[in-house]
């Protein structure tokens, strides 16, 4: 198909409001000791235009599986279904890093555990290259 079918262009607008805004989506890693794909479940937040995954303060297979191998598979359900290839940034920059977790303990409702959050949980900004432009 012509990559300018309109087929294609509703699908990627939809595929573009289904990522203006968080809900739980699947990510598939790749085990950094093993190279098996590991499918889970999260969710994710929009911040200032940025998709964030976090997750609760401890160790996360995903987030090592991440730093090991930044390449992954975003996966949209519930109303849009898609597999987008996807690329974590892990956010460690300390001031980016308290901005955003800011937002997601209000998210979460956990702002009396923002010191917390902020020195031990998994943060990523994820890119879609294929979405670029």
């Amino acid at each position: 198909m012509h990559p300018d079918s309109p087929f294609i262009s509703l699908a990627d607008e939809r595929v573009r409001r289904a990522l203006s805004h968080g809900h739980t989506i699947d990510i598939t890693t790749t085990g950094r000791r093993t190279g098996q794909q590991h499918r889970i479940e999260i969710v994710f937040h929009v911040i200032d235009g940025a998709v964030i995954i976090s997750g609760r303060p401890g160790r996360r297979g995903w987030y090592a599986n991440l730093l090991a191998d930044p390449n992954f598979t975003f996966h949209l359900k519930g109303t849009v279904t898609a597999d987008l290839p996807a690329v974590a940034r892990p956010i460690t920059e300390p001031v980016e890093r308290r901005q955003v977790m800011a937002v997601v303990a209000r998210n979460w409702r956990v702002e009396d555990r923002l010191e917390l959050f902020i020195a031990r949980s998994p943060l990523i900004e994820v890119t879609f290259p294929d979405l670029a432009a």
